[in-house]
């Protein structure tokens, strides 16, 4: 493979231009110079200290440390779902229902497709693991928040509808089912459209990617094509979970909406 290595002043290079839309965005006012700064630090910090661990991972090639580099990253991302919605639940539902959700889906299909379709010897190498789990929890976090932000924000907002719905008899499936279907489907959207536009609009991450590192365009086609199948797997059955855990905590157990259980909006 021919691949072109990168010297860090190209990286500095790059780095001027984001700093040169700040100053941009500072001219005109926007506010988001310095959010902007902060996080293009955040990417340098974060990705070289990822690249110093997946080197020692790569070599160590232990199950206890793909295990455990695995909990931290579903606790990341917890904790990033959490941080995304505008009215959140209280108590710690909010990280406890994400994240059980995405683990129950992410890390499913991820065993499932390590050991039944890539089959990679031990199937647990981090060379396919992490990335893989990597990307499912990526964009099941993505969904799963989406979600979440629709049914707790619009439940808020129609509260009196749910609550009229209850005195005339619905049990609460049906009082908030419209909720629930438009909230799933908010989950669910992005990854639709990333899969209607994938090779026509653009080219997705991970096949740019080993395209540019010398792999044949048709081997990265395939595991492209297995990538989004699996991601779009793990995010549909996680939002669905999400959803389903989320909307029962909205109501106690005489059927009452108890919106008490939710956060004050998040400016």
């Amino acid at each position: 493979m021919n691949v072109i290595v990168l010297s860090w002043w190209q990286l500095a290079l790059a780095a001027s231009m984001v700093v040169a839309l700040a100053g941009c965005t500072a001219l005109a006012r926007l506010g988001m110079s310095r959010s902007l700064l902060v996080a293009a630090l955040r990417t340098v910090i974060q990705l070289a200290l990822v690249g110093v661990v997946l080197e020692v991972l790569f070599a160590a090639e232990r199950l206890v440390w793909v295990a455990l580099m695995a909990l931290v990253m579903l606790l990341i991302a917890g904790r990033e779902t959490m941080a995304r919605q505008k009215r959140r639940l209280l108590g710690g539902w909010a990280f406890g229902i994400g994240t059980l959700s995405m683990f129950f889906s992410s890390f499913t299909v991820t065993i499932l497709t390590l050991t039944v379709i890539i089959g990679p010897d031990p199937w647990y190498r981090p060379q396919y693991a992490i990335p893989l789990l990597g990307m499912m929890l990526g964009n099941t976090m993505t969904g799963v928040a989406l979600a979440l932000d629709r049914l707790t924000d619009t439940a808020w907002r129609q509260r009196d509808v749910i609550e009229s719905r209850l005195m005339l008899g619905q049990p609460w499936r049906e009082a908030i089912g419209d909720i629930r279907r438009e909230a799933m489907r908010s989950g669910l959207m992005p990854m639709i459209n990333a899969m209607a536009a994938a090779g026509v609009v653009s080219l997705p991450g991970m096949m740019t990617g080993q395209i540019l590192a010398g792999t044949a365009p048709a081997l990265a086609v395939k595991y492209q094509i297995l990538i989004m199948f699996t991601i779009t797997l793990g995010t549909g059955f996680g939002t669905l979970a999400a959803v389903a855990a989320g909307s029962r905590r909205l109501f106690d157990s005489r059927e009452r909406l108890r919106l008490d259980r939710l956060s004050l909006p998040r400016s």
